[in-house]
């Protein structure tokens, strides 16, 4: 048989094969993602901010997408068990992380053995919603702005006290960040989670607390605690009146992210086409509201805008934990 009877042959068969079966098998299964329920890893314990979000976001997006999208929450380390089984996972979309600044910003620069390097061991997919981050003080401090708590703690050099969920939390870093930019001699009081930090600084053991709104606000509201700022960037939509810390304290920010994000190596079509539903069910009325009410503003951003902001949030607070001298923890 010649080569060109070959030849003939091959094209031949090739004409006959449907063109599905010629395509490279990564683009087959794109295009049929996601095949079956996809799980969502929340690395917290049911019932937080970033578990309710992932539940709120779970109808839609199997409604969008044809198939269930399953909360599985598995917690511990900090975020780091939950998060470490996410990027052992293979990147077909099937597993995603619905993860925290803390976890993938902080926690590299906080413990020693990391089962995982919180940039490059991920692919980001989309920033799910800020945080509304609060600073309260207790109703005996006598300031109600900012620029008053930094006259009053500077007249009073280690006399005032600021609780946190634990050495290395974003409660911690977030006083500590204030107290290094005011030129404040503050004591750290750290508890065993920020449930304890909220009541003692209610009832006045610790005068100063950085905390999320979901803490913090049901006590500003009874006045059992008084709202001085917020700690993002920018003023917030859910409380436009109140300012920023940096506002008084320029350069001073905290924002707390929530984020989508897959194992290393997702193909850049799924994390567009991932990100797209993701921010479309952002926006629904439903979500926003329910959000909204626990103090959670969500956003819509890109990946490749997402992967900035993880990379540079990274680099900040490896720096400010180095210069802090915080010690490293067991993971």
């Amino acid at each position: 048989m010649t080569r060109s009877h070959l030849s003939r042959r091959s094209a031949l068969s090739l004409l006959a094969t449907p063109a599905l079966a010629v395509l490279p098998r990564a683009a087959r299964a794109q295009d049929s993602y996601p095949s079956r329920p996809v799980s969502v890893i929340v690395p917290w314990a049911p019932g937080g901010s970033t578990d309710i979000l992932g539940r709120v976001l779970a109808e839609p997006l199997r409604v969008s997408m044809g198939q269930p999208f399953v909360v599985e929450n598995r917690s511990g380390a900090s975020g780091n068990i939950g998060s470490a089984y996410v990027a052992r996972s293979a990147p077909d979309g099937q597993t995603l992380l619905f993860a925290t600044m803390s976890t993938h910003a902080m926690n590299d620069a906080l413990f020693r053995n990391m089962p995982f390097n919180g940039v490059e061991d991920f692919t980001p997919i989309a920033l799910l919603a800020y945080v509304l981050n609060t600073m309260v003080v207790h109703p005996s401090v006598p300031a109600s702005t900012v620029p008053e708590f930094i006259a009053y703690a500077k007249a009073n050099p280690g006399k005032v006290a600021y609780a946190s969920a634990g050495p290395g939390s974003t409660n911690h870093l977030c006083a500590a960040m204030f107290a290094q930019m005011a030129g404040l001699d503050m004591v750290h009081v750290p508890y065993r989670g920020g449930a304890p930090a909220t009541l003692d600084t209610v009832a006045g053991q610790t005068q100063l607390f950085f905390s999320a709104g979901t803490q913090t606000l049901d006590h500003v509201r009874a006045g059992r605690l008084k709202l001085l700022g917020v700690t993002e960037g920018r003023r917030s939509t859910l409380l436009p009146e109140v300012p920023t810390v940096g506002e008084s304290l320029p350069g001073f920010e905290m924002a707390v992210w929530y984020g989508a994000l897959g194992p290393k190596g997702m193909p850049p079509t799924l994390v567009n086409r991932l990100n797209g539903e993701i921010n479309r069910a952002l926006m629904l009325p439903e979500v926003k509201d329910k959000m909204a009410a626990i103090g959670v503003e969500v956003v819509n951003e890109t990946p490749a805008a997402f992967a900035g902001q993880l990379r540079a949030d990274a680099v900040k607070w490896r720096r400010l934990i180095q210069e802090l001298g915080i010690d490293k923890s067991d993971a």
